[in-house]
């Protein structure tokens, strides 16, 4: 069975995503930082008859995201790795002139270095896979301009860069940044709290991230509301 490795997988885009490929039968390697809710997750999707490795920790942590990819090895290799664990920066969301910078630093630290540096980390296995894939989860505030967003909008900006250098440097390998569009996740709920319209459900977005896994198009940035439409 084909491995993925899949970072903030406890709620959310990436249990929602996770739920899709063990229906699948792919087996999973799931991380998140809440030791409960993420081994909760893990015991719900083993039910699909597949295994399933949960390893709680911080993606920022070198050990951690060593032992992510040993689990992978152990479940015979890393044919995708999808980076969706995510920091904003400041909870709620503030203007630039008040984001704290150690705020931005965290921003940058999980949603950039630690993304490159599990890539890193795992390129060995995703080279030696018939089919190995790389997705970023993107954001729309990673190249449109949103009042207090700048922080973690910047952060996106420069993982949908890095994941587009990634996809020319490793012709071998599938490389994607997906922007999934507007979701109601507790993301976006600790961003703009006072934010009461109801948005898209996580699962609704998931067909956009199989379709990209069925097709398997060139490298490059996707949204997935496109994708759902037919388009690309």
């Amino acid at each position: 069975m084909p491995v993925a490795i899949i970072t903030g997988a406890s709620k959310g885009l990436g249990r929602a995503l996770a739920e899709a490929l063990a229906a699948r039968g792919w087996d999973l390697v799931l991380d998140a930082r809440t030791v409960e809710v993420l081994q909760e997750t893990a015991a719900g999707l083993r039910a699909y008859g597949t295994r399933v490795t949960a390893v709680p920790g911080d993606v920022t942590d070198a050990w951690h995201r060593s032992e992510l990819v040993a689990a992978g090895r152990r479940l015979g290799g890393v044919d995708l790795l999808v980076s969706n664990a995510s920091a904003l920066g400041a909870e709620p969301l503030v203007r630039l002139d008040e984001l704290p910078l150690q705020g931005l630093r965290r921003a940058l630290e999980v949603n950039v270095i630690a993304a490159l540096a599990l890539v890193q980390e795992a390129l060995p296995l995703l080279r030696a896979s018939a089919a190995g894939t790389v997705i970023t989860v993107s954001s729309d505030a990673g190249s449109e301009a949103y009042e207090t967003w700048g922080g973690y909008g910047a952060s996106k900006a420069a993982l949908d860069h890095l994941a587009a250098v990634l996809g020319e440097e490793e012709p071998g390998l599938r490389v994607w940044a997906v922007d999934p569009g507007d979701m109601g996740t507790d993301l976006y709920a600790a961003a703009v709290p006072d934010d009461d319209d109801a948005r898209p459900a996580p699962a609704s977005v998931v067909p956009a991230f199989l379709r990209l896994l069925d097709e398997r198009p060139a490298s490059g940035r996707y949204g997935a509301p496109s994708l759902l439409e037919g388009r690309r």
